[in-house]
């Protein structure tokens, strides 16, 4: 049984909705063989299956899925609208991230990783809200110049670069 997560989920919602299969069919309109075959565990919903099925037996498709959400539906998307404004100033998310386990690299295969378990409309309000957040120079990254070499710096950062790298006296 190779979805036996979303198997024996899916029997528990069954079992607690007092619903046999073909109800659950008749329900969504999700084929009693498709149904048969999640409960078997040797197919997984798609998501639109799994919403229609999540809806009927009024658990949360996530959690249907494996995924480590609460089973009542709707109950982890309770939290107030705009958690992302959280931090009072650029200051406290900077300490918050300090101590965070995502940094560099691992951030940036987070955040992917993150979109990828998505849906369409969740991947649209990620990059609506990511267009907000760049709309804010407080959090729009500056180009470091890299002592190296002169990447990322702007037409009047490499004119002062090599000016100093010209100027013999800085190397005395």
């Amino acid at each position: 049984m190779k979805n036996e997560l979303t198997a024996n989920r899916l029997r528990i919602a069954l079992s607690n909705n007092n619903m046999k299969p073909q109800e659950l069919a008749d329900k969504t309109g999700v084929s009693k063989a498709s149904i048969s075959q999640y409960i078997n565990g040797s197919h997984k919903p798609s998501n639109i299956s799994a919403g229609k099925i999540g809806e009927a037996l009024n658990v949360e498709p996530l959690w249907l899925m494996g995924f480590d959400v609460p089973m009542e539906r709707g109950k982890f998307r309770d939290a107030p609208e705009k958690t992302h404004l959280s931090f009072d100033n650029i200051e406290d998310f900077k300490k918050a991230y300090d101590k965070s386990k995502y940094r560099g690299d691992r951030l940036i295969s987070a955040i992917i990783d993150n979109s990828e378990k998505l849906n369409n409309t969740g991947k649209k309000n990620l990059l609506d809200y990511s267009n907000i957040l760049l709309g804010n120079p407080v959090f729009v990254s500056t180009p470091q110049v890299n002592a190296a070499h002169d990447e990322g710096a702007t037409e009047e950062q490499k004119a002062h670069a090599d000016k100093i790298m010209d100027d013999d006296s800085e190397w005395e």
